[in-house]
């Protein structure tokens, strides 16, 4: 009778695998991307909005221009509130989602990969050879 804990060490191995190469594949996506778009209705955030699963309680999720998965948290400095400055009391933050299980980042990571694809297509100019 085979081990049971091999079988789930084998696809564990899988799930690592997928999540490796989906690494490399949105590295290599978002370089073609030239100019990186801002992120819609930020001052200072450039990436890619990917379709998250909501239950996974994060905020917004970016494909940055690097490449990796960012929490994209929009807010107001209220520390700035008082300089009337539109810009100043602007507060962005992009928090890189390390340390994901590997299923998780395999999921989040394909969705990402949908993303950049259709930003290229629906932007041929945005590629370096266009």
């Amino acid at each position: 009778m085979d081990d049971p804990l091999q079988h789930q060490a084998h696809a564990d191995l899988i799930v690592q695998r997928a999540a490796d190469q989906l690494r490399n594949l949105l590295h290599n996506l978002a370089l073609q991307i030239r100019p990186f778009p801002e992120f819609p209705g930020s001052f200072f955030s450039y990436g890619i909005e990917v379709e998250a699963d909501d239950s996974a309680g994060r905020g917004c999720i970016v494909l940055g221009e690097d490449g990796e998965l960012y929490e994209l948290l929009i807010g107001l400095d209220v520390a700035e509130v008082a300089t009337g400055d539109p810009a100043a009391m602007r507060s962005e933050e992009r928090i890189l989602l390390e340390d994901l299980p590997p299923a998780t980042y395999v999921s989040l990571a394909h969705r990402a990969v949908t993303a950049a694809v259709e930003y290229l297509l629906a932007h041929p100019e945005a590629t370096p050879d266009a």
